[in-house]
């Protein structure tokens, strides 16, 4: 099924947001280190409440790790800087949605390692910087989910 990986996650609340997420999806999510919070911040999970334990979470030691673990999956990075909308993206059920930490975005020598056809965007008013953590990964992993027709999902 669908993979979300966090490079670097900043923030618990997001991360924790996006385990409960993940745990309602059925989707794997994979943190690249380091993390900008300690693993067991009292906010990561209160966020995730009791959903720890229906995720499925990796953490990798950096972004050679992941990708080694990935294997050949695609990999979609989303980016404010991006011309493609993700509702412009086909997904398949092994695809890997990639989001950058909250105060950086994904970094160039990360984006340069993915195609320029699998950077991708959500659409915002022009004036504005980007979306919540938390809310862009849903938004991107709901798109996934409606083209693959909702699998194993009620």
């Amino acid at each position: 099924m669908i993979h979300i990986a966090l490079y670097q996650p900043e923030i618990p609340q997001n991360t924790g947001n996006i385990i409960r997420l993940c745990a309602n999806l059925g989707a794997d999510l994979h943190l690249v280190l380091p993390l900008g919070f300690v693993w067991d911040d009292r906010r990561l999970k209160r966020s995730g409440l009791d959903y720890h334990e229906y995720a499925e979470v990796r953490r990798h030691r950096d972004w050679a790790a992941l990708q080694e673990h990935l294997g050949q999956r695609r990999i979609f990075a989303y980016t404010t800087r991006a011309s493609r909308i993700h509702s412009q993206a086909s997904f398949s059920p092994s695809d890997v949605l990639l989001f950058g930490p909250e105060t950086r975005g994904l970094p160039e020598n990360v984006l340069g390692q993915i195609p320029p056809d699998q950077h991708l965007r959500l659409p915002m008013k022009p004036d504005s910087r980007s979306l919540n953590l938390s809310n862009a990964v849903a938004a991107a992993a709901y798109e996934a989910f409606r083209q693959l027709n909702y699998p194993d999902l009620v």
